[in-house]
């Protein structure tokens, strides 16, 4: 039997290959959830696994931690085997900030996820668009805020002028 892997990727300073049974060896939680899929109405479901926290936290992201608001610039990429994508903010899982308890579902309805790979769950969404089956890719993202910001256009003056 062949097991899905996830690739953690990005500004971490352990980048990991994982599989289902990898993900076990975290704490694991379980969430009901109902949200509303497009395509087929009304979904309510039990999930086991997880949380996207606890899991990227170990593979050290990259922001500085003596830095409380460096956090606040990282953006987690999430791909899906069938390309769907969905995008998260550091702050959104963060303790210290949202705290909101998003899991990489390793079972679904108490069915082990080996095969299709982890689920992405978040029980706060309503929709459910950023519930991201067969996870392929998780990408950790410090890029974003940390380039200068663009020159003001001539004739402008820049908001940061004295």
């Amino acid at each position: 039997m062949t097991l899905a892997e996830l690739v953690l990727t990005g500004d971490l300073a352990r980048p990991a290959r994982l599989t289902v049974p990898d993900l076990l060896r975290w704490p694991q939680h379980r969430v009901r959830v109902s949200f509303e899929c497009a395509t087929s109405g009304i979904q309510c479901h039990g999930f086991t696994g997880p949380r996207l926290y606890d899991v990227l936290a170990d593979a050290g992201p990259g922001f500085d931690p003596g830095r409380r608001k460096d956090r606040l610039r990282f953006l987690i990429a999430v791909t899906g085997g069938d390309g769907h994508h969905a995008l998260l903010s550091w702050a959104e899982i963060d303790p210290d900030f949202a705290h909101a308890p998003v899991l990489l579902g390793v079972s679904i309805d108490d069915t082990p996820l080996d095969r299709p790979g982890p689920q992405l769950v978040l029980p706060q969404d309503r929709c459910g668009a950023r519930h991201i089956s067969g996870i392929t890719e998780i990408r950790v993202d410090g890029e974003y805020g940390a380039r200068p910001p663009a020159p003001a256009p001539p004739g402008r003056v820049s908001a940061d002028a004295p």
